[in-house]
């Protein structure tokens, strides 16, 4: 069951990466955790406001662990020369839950698709070096109920596989919330299943 992979890497904090510049134009790389799609627009908005005289805002995100979802964003740029670069550097740190924003201030001279793939993938490598980047466990969420006088059989196992508890409720009816490693999870789930009293049941 070890082979399972059950980390993946993303980013905790927003960072912004040092300048680059090619012929006369300026590029800034920023990075932003993010959960969901939704998050993105409000981001490139602000990222906007902040850069009002830029002519591009160009950038790709990559959410999920098992279903990965993506999207690369030329902004008006050649296509291709922008969004993917950028989504390239998120698949070379190997990173996930991430919105690149490179963000473009046109120099007076046309850099070309080659120029301008570069100066993208180079924005974003330096603000994904700037990042710091996090390994986190992709776990599988338990809910575990039992009755208070079972509650020793319950705190041993919990203590024994070192299981964090992240919500309960105890009164005659108790009912914990157990946040489980992927790899660890099937073991963990037939344990609390074959303990007399106590119902286990994935959360989603």
């Amino acid at each position: 069951m070890s082979d399972i992979k059950d980390t993946y890497k993303t980013i905790d904090a927003p960072a912004k990466g040092e300048l680059f510049k090619d012929r006369g134009s300026k590029f800034y790389g920023y990075t932003y955790p993010i959960n969901s799609e939704d998050e993105v627009k409000p981001i490139i908005e602000q990222l906007k406001k902040e850069h009002h005289t830029a002519r591009h805002w160009c950038y790709a995100w990559q959410l999920g662990t098992d279903k990965i979802r993506y999207r690369a964003n030329d902004d008006g740029e050649p296509s291709n020369s922008a969004g993917p670069p950028i989504y390239g550097q998120i698949q070379a740190f190997g990173v996930t839950n991430i919105l690149v924003v490179v963000v473009r201030y046109f120099g007076g001279t046309k850099l070309g698709v080659g120029g301008l793939m570069n100066a993208n993938k180079t924005g974003s490598k330096l603000a994904l070096e700037a990042s710091e980047i996090l390994e986190k466990t992709i776990d599988r969420v338990f809910q575990i109920n039992f009755q208070y006088k079972d509650m020793n059989k319950v705190m041993r196992i919990v203590k024994e596989k070192q299981l964090n508890i992240t919500h309960q409720k105890l009164e005659l009816d108790c009912q914990y919330t157990i946040p489980v490693r992927k790899k660890n999870a099937d073991q963990i789930f037939e344990i609390f299943t074959n303990i007399f009293g106590v119902t286990i049941k994935e959360l989603d």
